[in-house]
């Protein structure tokens, strides 16, 4: 998919070794066995994206280590287009058809910068006519590559219009609070 916008295929996959694990810091080797790119290759797409200032470069001893700018302008358009890239957007989007008819799966930024939540803030949800077992297998799989429960809430469309038309606070805490769209629009999602 995004290989005709990105052709390079060793900057694709830096770019979403970076951007599917936000917080983390690589030196070139890692970054190396990561993405299963040759070292050449590897080494000119860090120099390429460490002089775009999209990553930062920090010498540590005898090791360089790359970083995540996240005061790049572009950073959250990036995060965006790398959290559908990701191993949970990838269950998602493969099992659509299992998990129900589907009008809205948002999922918020925080799951995507690795923030951890509130016990009563959510990270995904998903609205329409739900399967939920498909749901739950889904989600019990990513937890185990994002490494903490991921907490989601599903509801039929006509649930969601009605708790958003009376203001439930616990919607309208996720609908205000920036989210990646991975299903249907945000404008249709807010309406």
């Amino acid at each position: 998919m995004l290989q005709h916008i990105i052709p390079s295929k060793a900057r694709r996959k830096i770019l979403e070794l970076f951007f599917h694990h936000p917080v983390e810091n690589y030196y070139l080797r890692r970054v190396v066995r990561e993405t299963e790119e040759e070292v050449n290759a590897v080494k000119r797409e860090l120099d390429i994206l460490a002089d775009e200032k999209l990553l930062l470069k920090e010498r540590r001893l005898n090791k360089v280590y790359y970083s995540l700018n996240k005061s790049y302008h572009f950073y959250d358009e990036f995060l965006r287009i790398f959290t559908k890239t990701g191993f949970l957007a990838d269950l998602i989007y493969n099992n659509l058809s299992k998990i129900g008819k589907i009008k809205y799966v948002a999922l918020s930024t925080k799951f995507a910068k690795n923030i951890v939540i509130k016990e009563d803030e959510i990270y995904l949800l998903i609205v329409g006519i739900v399967v939920v077992p498909e749901v739950e297998a889904i989600i019990a799989e990513s937890e185990k590559n994002f490494g903490r429960s991921i907490n989601y809430t599903v509801m039929t469309e006509s649930e969601f219009i009605f708790r958003k038309k009376n203001n439930d606070p616990f919607i309208w805490r996720f609908l205000k609070q920036p989210k990646i769209m991975l299903v249907g629009t945000e404008e249709e999602l807010n309406k």
